[in-house]
């Protein structure tokens, strides 16, 4: 299975930005998926999820700025970022995998710099 992440940038705040993540060897809808991100000097920190049954849920710092989908039909997932702060700066992370199967997969991370 591999996972390639696509998307980030340099963005000023305030600004917007569209995470994506495309899937091969295994289908996105057969899993969870997740986003993370892992600023300098910090640990990876889960920001997003969708379970399989399509429950959402994210972590307190992106609340109502970002959203995470999904695209079954082209196996991909997103993460749309809006309102981005300079805090957001970090390596950002696709991740899917499967609980009941014991399996987990991470893209490689893209940069995301947001500047004030």
């Amino acid at each position: 299975v591999q996972l390639q992440a696509s998307g980030g940038g340099l963005v000023q705040a305030g600004g917007s930005l569209r995470l994506s993540c495309a899937a091969s060897g295994s289908t996105l809808s057969n899993g969870y998926i997740a986003w993370y991100r892992q600023a300098p000097g910090k640990q990876r920190e889960l920001i997003a999820s969708i379970t399989s049954d399509g429950a959402s849920s994210y972590a307190g710092s992106v609340k109502g700025r970002f959203t995470i989908s999904r695209d079954n039909a082209k196996n991909t997932m997103y993460l749309q970022m809006n309102s981005l702060k300079p805090d957001d700066t970090a390596v950002y992370y696709c991740n899917f995998g499967n609980w009941s199967l014991g399996t987990e997969y991470w893209g490689k991370g893209t940069q995301v710099t947001v500047s004030s």
